[in-house]
């Protein structure tokens, strides 16, 4: 059965660090492409960043985030990290992972992704 589950949310004050971890099972450990999205209430999903499963681990990340966040996996363990540095308030939201075989050039619509997790709190005091 197919899977993601993330963890390692939690509440931070501006300038900490949180990482993301993502477990993949089932057929979600070859899809091409795993991301990060993120999403507050009232607003639609917004991309945060994705990573090549194959092929050389390629990532691509959101204006707002790049420099900050960090995406990398570890394929033995099937697992997605997301290392976030110098969070401010703005990054508070539900942060979800996904996986999806579409084609590179659609990497940023949450429309082409076809397995997501639950989702996990980021919270970031002011």
């Amino acid at each position: 059965q197919e899977q993601l589950v993330e963890s390692g949310g939690g509440l931070v004050q501006t300038g900490g660090s949180l990482r993301l971890s993502c477990v993949g099972s089932g057929r979600t450990a070859s899809m091409h492409t795993m991301g990060w999205f993120r999403q507050v209430p009232g607003k639609e999903r917004e991309f945060v960043g994705v990573i090549r499963n194959w092929g050389g681990g390629t990532t691509d990340y959101s204006d707002s985030v790049k420099g900050r966040f960090t995406i990398s996996r570890d394929r033995s363990k099937n697992t997605l990290y997301l290392q976030m540095n110098n969070l401010k308030p703005d990054d508070t939201a539900v942060y979800s992972c996904a996986a999806t075989n579409v084609v590179w050039s659609a990497r940023r619509s949450a429309y082409y992704y076809h397995y997501w997790g639950q989702g996990t709190q980021v919270t970031v005091s002011s």
